[in-house]
């Protein structure tokens, strides 16, 4: 029986591997080590170059877009207030355009009162001299004593007015 224990091999050690599987897994790891370096990390490292790319590409534009929309902020802020002043000037010009057509009617007005009040003057003169005529009986033809009595007679209307 010595033979058959002999020619039954002891079991493997489990700590140390089987040589031939060491060399099998070292020839692997290397085949995928080579594969790995030569056409996947290149190709990792593209595709990363590119996202970075693509990223600071994104940022630089979300930059350049942000001063442009300052830029524009700050225009439209310079034409909002040119547009404020050019309202401003526009309201001062109104009023002052308003207050010299006031002014201008004001003057017509005055010039037209004192036309009708002169008119008026006349005209009651008139009436007064004619009414003295007929209340008197003798015709006020002189010009110096119808001027005179017309004269004397608004004064008197017009004291008689203020009281």
């Amino acid at each position: 029986m010595r033979w058959l224990a002999e020619a039954v091999p002891e079991p493997p050690s489990p700590i140390l591997p089987i040589w031939q599987e060491m060399v099998i897994g070292l020839v692997a790891f290397g085949v995928v080590f080579f594969v790995l370096w030569k056409y996947v990390f290149p190709r990792m490292e593209e595709t990363f170059k590119a996202r970075v790319d693509a990223i600071e590409g994104g940022i630089q534009r979300a930059e350049e877009r942000q001063r442009e929309a300052e830029a524009l902020f700050e225009q439209y802020q310079r034409q909002l207030a040119e547009a404020r002043t050019e309202a401003a000037k526009i309201r001062d010009q109104a009023r002052e355009e308003s207050e010299r057509i006031i002014a201008a009617g004001r003057e017509q007005l005055d010039a037209a009162r004192a036309g009708i009040v002169r008119e008026l003057r006349a005209d009651m003169g008139r009436l007064a001299v004619d009414l003295a005529s007929r209340i008197v009986g003798e015709a006020l033809a002189d010009e110096a004593r119808k001027k005179g009595t017309v004269e004397r007679f608004l004064n008197e209307l017009e004291t008689a007015g203020e009281r």
